[in-house]
Parts: structure tokens; C-alpha cells; sequence
């Protein structure tokens, strides 16, 4: 297969992540500001997310914003409760429902925000396509703004979504920290795609198996990352987080076995470079976004982003590197086997 890594669809398409939350935080200024005060003036004691793969990471992403900027529990709710078993909604009158789906079409996340509509629920869309299904039935649509994206792997869409929690979290929380940093984030993203993250090509490009790390706010990405190797590179990645992985995945860390490791840029990374110290003691191959201690690869983050904007530049770094890494192990990256672009789960 003869296929140059600049090329492909996934190339380009995630490339435009900086542009792509240009154009969102400015289209969508004043109605996250709308938004927020329809949350702040209905003080929900509880916030569902409803999502499936790329958007479910994100989801993850939310519920850790959610939870440590606006002190809210937030849960994840399973479409197939609604769309297989045919349960009656949880008790969802008056919370904020929010469906991510980049789509807006999948069956199971669209029976379930009808049910919880006619429950009570405020329904709340993130979606690149404003006229999806998912759009029409939403009594609030965040729009995405990420533009067509035709590559199967999703990526240029799920920063755009990462960013447009952030954003809705920094006027919910009047977090002006984390709006100021929402103003640098076009030029994070630039500077971590010409991050060179090559160094770990090697690394991974004879791996079978492998573990994808984060904590926090960095386990979205985590797990985004382990998806992507999957439907890329056909390398079997699984995510932990840094806080579990010490537990029973401990015992497959041994000599050759490869890891990337995300660390996030707050308090949840307290511990990590203990535990990062055992993994190179044991002989894993191992690489770090950011500082990396004796033994292990870095690849390189810019210093000094805010802990929100960490993951979005981390993953915007690894998009460029996976799509070498597949092409590399002699994949077509835009059309990984037995995938689709929409998938039509019930």
C-alpha cells in the first residue's frame, strides 16, 4: 500500500483542529452564554451524558469538568437501558440530558433523548450536524462547527466537542481562568501538531498490545487514543487510568511492553512519576507526553496549558502520530476494516 501519511483524509481533517475551535468559540459566544444562565437558574443536582465510542470519550472528558469545576455528580447513561431493555428513564425531570453524537443519528442515542424528553429531561445536543434527527428532537443544540469530516476515524470532531464542553463549563462555572485559556487554545493546537511525536513510531510500530494512560481529564484522551490505535493500526491499545493500572493490568507490564502515558497537568497527577519509575524498572517501553524521567521517551507538550487544555493539545499531538503509525504498519487509516462512518447501533 503506498499511501504517504500526509495525504490522507485523517491527515488533513485533524490538522484543522485549530481552526476548527477558532471558528466555534466565536459562532458560539453568546450561546453558551445562554445556555449556561438556563443551567445556573435551574441548579441541577445531577447531569446525564448518553454517548457511544469517539463522543463517549468526550463524555468522560465532561464528567471530569463537570464534577471538579461545578461540583455536580455526573452520570453516564447507557443507551441500550432505553433503546434494548426497554426501561423506564431514571429520574431525569429537569436535569441536563446531554447526547454526543457527532452525526446525530445513531438509533439507540435517539430513542433514548426521546424518551427522556417526554420524562422531563432537558436535552441537550452536541453535534457536528445541525440537522441531524438528534438536533431536530434537542431542546438545546451546541453545535461542533468541525465541518465535513469524511476520514472514518473521528478526530478534528472530537477536539471540536472537547472544546465546546470547556467552553460551556467556563461560562456555567464563570471560570475565567479557564476562558482565558480557551483563547490561547487555537494556538496550542497548532504548535502540538507540529509537535515531532515520531520518537515513538519505533516504539509502537512492532507492538501487538500496548496501554494508553491518563488520569483526570487525561483519561478521555486515553481513551480516545486506544480506540484510534484499534481502528487505525489494528494494534490492540486499552486504556487505564494512572490511579488503576497499579492493580491487575500491573501484572502484563513487563520487559518490551510498551505504554504511552498522558499525564494530566493538576492534581490527579500526584503519584504518576513514582509509578511511571516502576514501569521503566520492570523493562517497559515507555513514552510520555511531557517531562519524562531517565528511560523513557518524551514527546514533546508544551508547558504551562491549563489542566483543560492538556488533553486537547495531547490528542491533537497523537493524531498526527497514529496516522504515520498506521501507514507505517501498512494501513489505510481513512478506511479501517469493518468500519463505517455512522454506526447504526440500537
Amino acid at each position: 500500500m503506498n499511501i504517504q501519511p500526509e495525504t490522507t483524509r485523517m491527515f488533513v481533517e485533524a490538522s484543522e483542529g485549530a481552526s476548527v475551535v477558532r471558528a466555534q468559540l466565536a459562532a458560539n459566544a453568546s450561546l453558551m452564554r445562554e445556555t449556561a444562565k438556563r443551567l445556573k437558574g435551574s441548579k441541577p443536582a445531577i447531569i446525564f451524558t448518553c454517548a457511544r465510542g469517539s463522543s463517549d470519550h468526550a463524555a468522560t472528558f465532561a464528567k471530569y469538568l463537570f464534577e471538579t469545576r461545578l461540583r455536580i455528580p455526573t452520570v453516564s447513561q447507557a443507551p441500550s437501558i432505553i433503546s434494548v431493555y426497554g426501561d423506564p428513564p431514571l429520574e431525569v425531570r429537569g436535569a441536563p440530558f446531554i447526547v454526543i453524537s457527532q452525526s446525530g443519528r445513531s438509533p439507540d442515542l435517539l430513542m433514548s433523548a426521546t424518551a427522556v424528553k417526554a420524562a422531563g429531561a432537558l436535552v441537550i445536543a452536541v453535534t457536528n450536524n445541525i440537522d441531524s434527527p438528534l438536533a431536530e428532537l434537542a431542546d438545546i443544540v451546541l453545535p461542533v462547527h468541525a465541518g465535513p469530516e469524511t476520514s472514518v476515524a473521528a478526530t478534528k470532531s472530537y477536539i471540536g466537542t472537547l472544546c465546546a464542553i470547556a467552553h460551556l463549563v467556563s461560562e456555567w462555572a464563570d471560570d475565567h481562568e479557564l476562558a482565558a485559556a480557551l483563547t490561547g487554545l487555537d494556538e496550542a493546537l497548532l504548535d502540538a501538531w507540529n509537535a515531532d511525536w515520531s520518537p515513538a513510531l519505533p516504539l509502537f510500530a512492532s507492538a501487538h498490545s500496548m496501554y494508553v494512560l491518563g488520569r483526570g481529564l487525561t483519561y478521555a484522551v486515553a481513551q480516545e487514543a486506544a480506540l484510534k490505535l484499534k481502528e487505525t493500526c489494528g494494534l490492540h491499545g486499552e486504556s487505564f487510568s494512572l490511579a488503576e493500572v497499579a492493580h491487575g493490568p500491573m501484572a502484563l507490564i513487563k520487559e518490551g511492553f510498551p505504554l504511552l502515558v498522558l499525564p494530566p497537568n493538576d492534581e490527579a497527577r500526584l503519584g504518576a512519576e513514582a509509578l511511571i519509575a516502576k514501569f521503566v524498572e520492570r523493562g517497559a517501553r515507555v513514552a510520555i507526553a511531557g517531562e519524562a524521567g531517565i528511560g523513557a521517551i518524551r514527546l514533546p507538550l508544551k508547558q504551562g496549558l491549563h489542566p483543560a487544555v492538556v488533553p486537547m493539545a495531547m490528542v491533537q499531538s497523537f493524531y498526527r502520530m497514529v496516522n504515520a503509525l498506521a501507514v507505517l504498519k501498512g494501513y489505510d487509516p481513512d478506511n479501517p476494516p469493518h468500519l463505517a462512518k455512522v454506526t447504526q447501533t440500537r
